[in-house]
């Protein structure tokens, strides 16, 4: 009988950081940029239904790099656990803190044990606060490290360009759009040119502190994104958007997207005052995304890699 090889501990924990950096940095880039309002996720994702950024609590996101099936594991055990320390407790007893501690302690000990391969993922717990002093954003690595980190952070794809963009061009108090600009063209420079990046390859979502509801976490649409950003590039140093337009990611009340005024047609009996029966009328235009008004559902894993 042939005798294994002998690995060191060094060498093996080196391997498996080797083989889950790999897997993470052939995924898209994602951004975390704290605002004036409240955090910001800006995401590479072209897919309209597998989320990168989702909510977890009433203050509380998760975003994450990688591949799709393990974070989104990951997600759900964090819904799962926040729920039921919500309901058996009290619902400011959910912290980010403790989120990221637990998500810490599942990393770690799948990275360090040797039945099974390394999650190839890196994911942010974020939790918006009062007021931005009491932002927090927490950062955990495939091997179960923390980092608790304040103004901006990046992770997945190009890490190293990206940042270095954010670090010469964020400063903080920004408002949204500023911020949303800032995040994207952070993301265009992870190569050299820069590259173009449009509306509708992107994952957007803010825990925006001046909504009324408990829940703060709200999706920006992609027809708003594809504004934005069309108007953002512009040459000519034209604003953004327009104030009409700004509106729309503006905090409200309901957590859907205000319809832009349109000129009412007159009816051919001429009672165009009289209610309309589609419940749409009274709550504006409804969000393409229905996370939006009743939060992300878990998906069925899947094995596709976010790339």
């Amino acid at each position: 009988m042939s005798m294994p090889f002998y690995v060191s501990p060094e060498q093996l924990m080196k391997d498996r950081a080797d083989f889950a950096r790999k897997g993470i940095a052939r995924g898209r880039g994602l951004v975390v940029v704290q605002y004036a309002d409240g955090l910001l996720f800006v995401a590479e994702n072209t897919s309209p239904s597998l989320h990168k950024i989702s909510e977890l609590y009433d203050r509380l996101a998760f975003a994450a790099v990688g591949r799709y099936n393990e974070f989104e594991n990951l997600r759900i055990a964090g819904v799962r656990l926040a729920d039921m320390r919500g309901y058996s407790y009290d619902r400011r007893d959910v912290t980010g803190r403790a989120l990221a501690n637990a998500y810490a302690q599942t990393l770690g000990t799948i990275f360090s044990s040797g039945g099974e391969k390394p999650y190839e993922v890196e994911i942010f717990v974020a939790e918006v606060g009062a007021s931005s002093d009491d932002d927090q954003v927490y950062r955990l690595t495939y091997d179960g490290s923390v980092a608790d980190v304040q103004g901006y952070a990046v992770m997945g794809g190009t890490v190293e360009q990206v940042d270095d963009y954010l670090e010469h061009h964020y400063q903080p108090g920004l408002d949204l759009e500023a911020a949303l600009r800032l995040a994207v063209d952070a993301l265009r420079h992870d190569t050299q040119p820069p590259r173009e990046i449009t509306g509708d390859r992107l994952e957007v979502a803010v825990l925006d502190r001046t909504r009324s509801l408990p829940r703060k976490f709200r999706r920006i649409p992609k027809q708003t994104l594809t504004r934005l950003i069309g108007s953002a590039e512009n040459a000519d140093g034209t604003p953004a958007v327009e104030d009409s337009a700004s509106a729309d990611t503006s905090a409200e009340g309901d957590g859907r997207t205000v319809a832009q005024p349109v000129a009412v047609p007159e009816s051919p009996s001429g009672t165009a005052d009289e209610p309309s029966n589609d419940p749409g009328d009274a709550v504006g235009e409804v969000p393409d995304d229905p996370s939006d008004a009743v939060g992300d559902l878990p998906d069925d894993p899947d094995p596709a890699r976010d790339e």
